[in-house]
């Protein structure tokens, strides 16, 4: 399960290919290159990870079986890439943990993607795993029909176990592991999503150097655990701090500033460099509107977001209205651009709102200083890392315009502001 975050999620598409998705605005009245969370198998997951925000989400189908049926598939698989404008179509496979469904299940669904593929037009599929169930005979599959996998690890072991547990509570880091080392050698493309919470937030070079040194992950996400306290109220103790995350993310920064640009891709890194050179932001957290990244349960019901999975954001049943249609509605519509209207003065008035956009909706349960509603509980770190990374940002960015690499930036002494974070 991917449990918190942002899309492109767990396997997101590199920064310059999303990017031409993103400006391939065609006349159709769907989103250019909207993606959808679908998840076959729901809530279903082999492993019970304590922060897990899904799980309770079972409650919506009680006494169903969670599993897609092949007739809600092939509509799915049809009408996504009838509505999808891009010349590029990506299919992402989410849970629960979604290998649940089987081998069969993925091959028919190439099956049909290549039935109903217009000519021309390329489908990519990316999958979210908690890589405990993977095999052989899975890595092969993935190698050979070129999904990119994203495997969710939090750290090294003890970091990684303080959450993340089986169904008995066990520990799970050498499933884990495991299930990495059998995607590396069959060649599969994969990346690691690190979840970010009171466990290992304080651990920032220890976890980031362990994902580069030991992982050898080429493409890293970090996704703050932002989790509500009993009755509401609050924020859970696993959750991360803003001011714990934003520590975070500056001191994995410096280390990769130093060290690692275009060795190692960190997503908020990229998507902010991206933002510093112009383009809109390709994570929705980060971009001005949202809800262009419905989720779909295992019986077609859509909803507007995979975190806001409950009856008052159900936008229909792709069996009884078009996915485009549902995507294209009022409704949704107005759910995306309610993140920018919903902005605290405290956000518009911001320095870095540029590149912030206020964070997901989610998240903004805060308050302002001025005493204002909406903000989000992780504006003081969002504030400091963005403030932080600014002149390394605009050397970057200058170094692109100039056709160069931006990794000419680690050969500049002092190009970054990379003060000790207490």
């Amino acid at each position: 399960m991917l449990p918190w975050g942002g899309m492109p999620r767990g396997a997101w598409n590199k920064t310059p290919k999303t990017r031409r998705l993103a400006a391939s605005r065609t006349t159709c009245s769907t989103p250019s290159a909207f993606q959808v969370i679908a998840k076959p198998c729901g809530a279903a997951c082999n492993l019970s990870c304590d922060y897990c925000f899904y799980l309770s989400r079972e409650r919506l189908y009680p006494g169903a079986g969670l599993r897609m049926s092949q007739d809600t598939l092939e509509n799915y698989v049809r009408q996504h890439i009838e509505a999808n404008c891009a010349p590029e179509v990506t299919f992402h496979w989410q849970g629960g943990e979604p290998t649940l469904m089987g081998l069969d299940f993925y091959r028919r669904a190439v099956e049909l993607q290549r039935k109903y593929a217009r000519p021309g037009t390329r489908i990519l599929n990316t999958l979210q795993t908690n890589g405990t169930t993977l095999n052989g005979e899975w890595c092969g599959f993935f190698r050979e029909n070129r999904f990119l996998v994203g495997v969710s690890l939090d750290g090294p072991r003890a970091r990684h176990d303080a959450y993340r547990k089986g169904k008995g509570g066990g520990p799970t880091f050498d499933a884990v592991m495991a299930g990495i080392a059998l995607l590396r050698e069959h060649g599969v493309e994969w990346n690691v999503l690190t979840c970010v919470h009171a466990a290992n937030a304080d651990c920032r070079l220890e976890v980031y150097r362990f994902l580069r040194d030991e992982v050898r992950a080429f493409m890293v996400q970090f996704i703050p655990v932002v989790e509500p306290g009993a009755g509401g109220e609050g924020a859970a103790s696993r959750s991360v701090t803003g001011p714990r995350y934003g520590r975070f993310l500056i001191t994995v920064f410096d280390e990769w500033v130093r060290r690692d640009v275009g060795r190692v891709f960190v997503q908020i890194f990229d998507v902010a460099l991206g933002v510093w050179l112009g383009l809109p932001s390709t994570l929705c957290v980060f971009s001005e509107t949202c809800g262009d990244a419905p989720a779909m349960e295992h019986n077609g019901d859509l909803f507007s977001c995979d975190h806001f999975v409950d009856p008052g954001h159900k936008l229909g049943n792709i069996g009884q209205r078009h996915l485009g249609d549902l995507v294209a509605s009022p409704r949704q519509r107005a759910f995306g651009e309610d993140k920018s209207r919903t902005l605290p003065r405290f956000c518009r008035q911001c320095s870095v709102r540029f590149v912030c956009n206020g964070g997901c909706p989610k998240d903004r349960s805060g308050t302002s200083p001025d005493g204002e509603p909406g903000l989000n509980v992780l504006c003081q770190g969002f504030r400091a890392f963005f403030t932080h990374i600014d002149r390394p940002m605009r050397i970057m960015a200058e170094l692109l315009r100039k056709r160069r690499s931006p990794a000419e930036i680690m050969g500049i002494p002092h190009a970054g502001n990379l003060q000790p974070v207490p």
